[in-house]
């Protein structure tokens, strides 16, 4: 017993340490794993609201076109309207010019 009870000790003392060691691992593996699953939380995070962002863009943009058509439109009929009178300002000075020189 007197002998035994040391080595019990002896037992103990030396085996604690891996004891603690892998307790130690664990926890780190756990802080790992934390880590590695808000990586991920955070990752997706990041990819709904760029995926967010990329339809406001995509929604502002088909907005920014559909306004930019029409003042397209709107600038087309104004230049055929200043053509049409240009020209036809042109065709009434030339027949003017015509019955000067005609003498009608």
């Amino acid at each position: 017993m007197k002998r035994a009870l040391p080595a019990l000790m002896l037992i103990v003392f030396l085996a604690a340490p891996g004891w603690a060691d892998n307790g130690f691992k664990e926890g780190g593996k756990e802080v790992g794993q934390g880590f590695k699953k808000m990586g991920k939380e955070t990752g997706e995070a990041f990819k709904q609201g760029g995926k967010e962002v990329g339809q406001g863009f995509k929604e502002m943009g088909k907005a920014t076109g559909t306004e930019t058509k029409k003042a397209g439109r709107s600038m087309g009929e104004w230049f055929r309207d200043a053509g049409r009178k240009t020209g036809e300002a042109f065709r009434e000075f030339g027949r003017k010019v015509r019955r000067f020189f005609g003498g009608d």
